[in-house]
Parts: structure tokens; sequence; C-alpha cells
């Protein structure tokens, strides 16, 4: 499924650990490290596409992550020729994903590679946010950092509200709300 511009509509997830610390997972048998990402299917919304991904490339389900937010509009990487399939070359031009950034609520445990009958990645690692995009294929960099750019806001505003809500001032006001003491 193509958009008019040869671009196939695609999501991709940004994961964060409670440490603000992305995941990466490593290209099975290849050595580059990337972000979980996957075409959206005819008749699926953004999101729906955005957990079916999940779960097979990463293993996990909607009560393991939480969506801190995602990109406004589409971001477009552009496919070296070399790289698209003879049958698609003049039609194909890239992706357009719709980016999700979202926490990890469940255990490190959860993660599972091996969700589905084609596994995306090998291996995987926490990283920093902010971690070089070196290990990442060339094309694909803009887009990340484009990305991780738009969504950091996001992150920020999630921990400024959880600071926020175990301050003694928000603790005794919770209890003062129920009764409790």
């Amino acid at each position: 499924m193509l958009d008019r511009e040869g671009y196939r509509p695609n999501v991709g997830i940004i994961l964060c650990n409670t440490k603000n610390e992305v995941f990466w997972g490593k290209r099975i048998r290849e050595h580059s490290w990337q972000f979980p990402q996957g075409g959206i299917k005819r008749g699926e919304t953004p999101e729906q596409a955005m957990y079916r991904e999940l779960h097979e490339e990463v293993g996990l389900l909607p009560e393991h992550v939480f969506i801190l937010g995602r990109t406004k509009d589409w971001l477009r990487y552009d496919v070296p020729t070399h790289w698209v399939r003879r049958e698609w070359r003049g039609s194909y031009r890239g992706q357009k994903q719709i980016w999700f950034l979202l926490r990890l609520i469940g255990r490190d445990s959860d993660v599972s590679l091996r969700a589905c009958d084609h596994p995306e990645f090998d291996a995987w690692r926490w990283n920093h946010y902010w971690v070089s995009l070196d290990a990442v294929i060339e094309f694909k960099r803009r887009v990340y950092e484009e990305a991780l750019n738009e969504l950091a806001r996001f992150l920020n505003a999630d921990h400024r509200r959880a600071r926020r809500s175990t301050t003694p001032e928000a603790m005794g006001l919770a209890i003062e709300a129920t009764g409790k003491k």
C-alpha cells in the first residue's frame, strides 16, 4: 500500500524504560541496530499497527507499555534504489512514519524477540536516549533524529509529572483528599 508519492505508511516505536534509556534491536544476521518499526496494514490505524508491531518484534502487549506521545505528522525517508526490489523501482520511494514514544511499565523479562515466526531482531539492549545514531543504517538516521527530537518533550513531561506526584505536598493532598493519615 503506497501513497501517491510512493511512500509506504509505517510506524516507528521508541520504547523507553524508567531510566529514559531506549530499546535498540539488532537486525537479525546484520550488524545494524534500530528501533522497532513496521508497515501499517489496510484498515489499521497507526496506533493499532504500533501495538501489532510491538508484539511481533518485541513480544510486548498493550498492558506492558504506556503511550507518552506520538509525532504530529508523518516523517519520511527515501530508500536507496539499490535496496528496492526491482519490481517496485519507479513506484516505491520509501517509508512515511508516525513515531510513538512508549514507556515500558512491564519488566525487561517481558521482552521476547521470538514472539512471532519471523523475528526481526536477534539481540537487544538499552541505550541512552541521545546515543549516537552511527549504528543505524545511514538513510534512516535523519528520521530517527527528527523523531527523537520531537518526542523528547513527552519524555521530560512524563518525568515532571512523576516527580510532582511524589512530592510531600502532593502526597499530603492525596492523604487529605482520602481522609487517611
